[in-house]
């Protein structure tokens, strides 16, 4: 075990926005014993906050899924594979033709557009700072689009995957991460989690045998069947605990710090 990549929302990370201390002393352990920690989300940079306040995490994150990667100390972008304003555009008439109701988003480099009724009741309290408005009226050509959203208040996430990936493959790489919500994340097509952890963990000499990884969603499944020791977890979705291969325990159990809590244990490392 030489790094560690974790996903934060629904992971580490609880609905009330807490990370346990369980959690926190887990990966301080593994910090202080000179493993590597990265973590790989499908959050933008300007919601890592977590990460800092709770963990003291000043290292690099692996951000939208994969298409961008921040330096969390330096508050500043390493790198970012973005869609194109013609693709997010001609995806959109797409999803539109198969979903007539479907309402969309687009996370760039510099903000948030999104098109009314995106937020239902505008019950978002991280969204309530963008006004809603057309995205053909509001994205410009310059515009970096880092994720893509679509969303239908029918039906289930997977059977909204299920329809769309297959139609706009040529244009955009298509995942959920979102329990209970019918919302599809698109991003640049081959970009995912575990391409951006595959390069990262290149550059530290770090092979994925020496990878332990966790993950709940099936925007983690890539992540969790390149490394060499993939957990999902047991309260996450079928398709990511079957990826991965292993199991870690519920997330109300601290399932990642009890995997982590094992692996120390097996390096000789005892947690005070």
């Amino acid at each position: 075990m030489r790094l560690v990549a974790s996903d934060i929302d629904g992971t580490i990370l609880g609905h009330d926005g807490k990370i346990s201390n369980r959690t926190v002393r887990a990966f301080h352990a593994c910090r202080d014993a000179g493993v590597e920690l990265v973590f790989v989300t499908g959050r933008p940079p300007r919601w890592l906050h977590p990460l800092q306040d709770q963990l003291g995490h000043t290292g690099t994150v692996i951000c939208s899924n994969g298409a961008v990667v921040w330096d969390l100390e330096a508050d500043k972008l390493v790198s970012a594979r973005t869609l194109g304003i013609d693709a997010v555009l001609e995806a959109r008439r797409v999803i539109k033709r198969l979903r007539p109701a479907a309402l969309f988003a687009a996370e760039t480099l510099t903000g948030f557009h999104l098109e009314p009724g995106f937020i239902e009741n505008a019950s978002s309290e991280l969204l309530s700072e963008f006004t809603p408005a057309p995205l053909a009226e509001t994205l410009v050509a310059d515009d970096a689009v880092v994720k893509f959203l679509a969303i239908v208040r029918e039906g289930t996430a997977d059977q909204f995957l299920a329809e769309v990936a297959p139609a706009v493959e040529h244009l955009a790489s298509a995942t959920h991460s979102s329990p209970g919500v019918s919302m599809l994340e698109l991003a640049l097509p081959g970009v995912n989690k575990a391409v951006a952890l595959a390069e990262y963990a290149a550059a530290l000499g770090i092979g994925a045998e020496d990878v332990v990884a966790f993950g709940d969603m099936p925007n983690d499944i890539e992540m969790l069947r390149w490394a060499g020791h993939g957990y999902g977890m047991a309260s996450g979705h079928p398709e990511a605990i079957r990826a991965a291969g292993r199991q870690a325990p519920h997330f109300d159990d601290d399932g990642v710090a009890q995997v982590l809590e094992s692996r120390l244990a097996s390096l000789g490392v005892q947690l005070s």
